[in-house]
């Protein structure tokens, strides 16, 4: 397994919330701060990584018919452990996630990802996939939430307390006063918009790379040729 390709296809070309745009009600709902959007993003990464296991070392026993089913019932018991860890161990977290934590079971990367590798792809093949597609999700919501925080609120992990429960709730960086603020970021049409300069940057890149390998093929593709004119 090709870790290199993994990493480039799973966390950028293949990426489901920037490129396969699947799972966005949490992507939108929850990224109005930095801190919820890691947070939701690791129980994602955690449901998506057990899950494609869990298949992946029962693939043969699991009746082709019936699939979707046990897929589901695998994943909402997965999601249902999860959340109660959360609510035994970090009740601050599990109190700002409320209700997308047991929406993650009808997340559908989650059943995409089961169906499409885990059913027919190796143990490690299925672990990898869900780590590196949860990264992708959580980097994606990690970007949406900190340019939304930081231009709605002007700060930038306010609540870090809820995820590192050792440290004061007054620890966060300020990077903007109030009165400079954008209160339309915070709210759902600023995730719209915000989402979609991301997209839209993504794809420029995308299109310069794609421009300059087109670019340097035909430079190849000349110079073979001229060489070989010299020669004859």
């Amino acid at each position: 397994m090709n870790i290199k390709y993994f990493l480039n296809n799973r966390l950028w070309r293949s990426n489901s919330s920037l490129v396969q745009l699947l799972g966005l009600c949490p992507v939108l709902a929850m990224t109005t701060n930095s801190v919820n959007a890691i947070g939701l993003g690791i129980t994602t990464t955690l449901v998506l990584t057990i899950t494609n296991t869990i298949i992946s070392i029962f693939k043969n026993l699991i009746p082709k018919n019936l699939r979707i089913p046990i897929y589901m019932m695998i994943i909402s018991s997965i999601v249902t452990c999860i959340e109660m860890l959360l609510h035994a161990y970090q009740f601050n977290l599990y109190q700002s996630l409320g209700i997308f934590i047991p929406l993650i079971v009808t997340n559908c990367i989650i059943v995409g990802r089961a169906d499409l590798i885990a059913y027919k792809s190796s143990i490690i093949s299925s672990f990898f996939d869900g780590i590196f597609i949860g990264l992708g999700s959580t980097c994606a919501m990690f970007i949406v939430a900190s340019i939304r925080e930081i231009l709605g609120n002007g700060t930038l992990f306010f609540g870090l307390n809820k995820i590192v429960s050792n440290i004061d709730s007054s620890i966060f960086i300020t990077l903007l006063d109030k009165k400079y603020t954008i209160i339309l970021a915070i709210f759902p049409p600023g995730g719209f918009f915000v989402l979609g300069f991301i997209i839209a940057f993504k794809n420029c890149i995308d299109l310069y790379y794609k421009k300059n390998k087109i670019n340097n093929s035909l430079k190849c593709l000349c110079t073979n040729q001229t060489k070989k004119i010299i020669k004859k």
